[in-house]
């Protein structure tokens, strides 16, 4: 049940984070769901550093939309300057 919960979760925080990043981002739902699993990683290690439990619930879907976003603008900047 918990793969099944991850996959819902990275959904949703993947979801959140590229309707507030703005910017046109071309994945599908199976990257959306990446970039939210990778996301709530990246959200866990920041919450951490930081001194705050994000194991779930709110605050851990707050912290992997905030690692979504950090992510998304990490890929654009790839994207751009392989564009160049």
């Amino acid at each position: 049940m918990s793969f099944i919960w991850m996959i819902i979760v990275g959904l949703v925080a993947g979801l959140l984070a590229r309707a507030i990043k703005p910017g046109s981002d071309p994945m599908g739902w199976i990257m959306t769901i990446v970039l939210g699993i990778v996301g709530a990683l990246v959200g866990g290690f920041l919450a951490g550093l930081i001194g705050i439990n994000a194991d779930g619930g709110f605050t851990g879907l707050i912290f992997s939309v905030i690692g979504a976003i950090i992510l998304l603008f990490i890929y654009e900047m790839i994207m751009s300057k392989r564009r160049i």
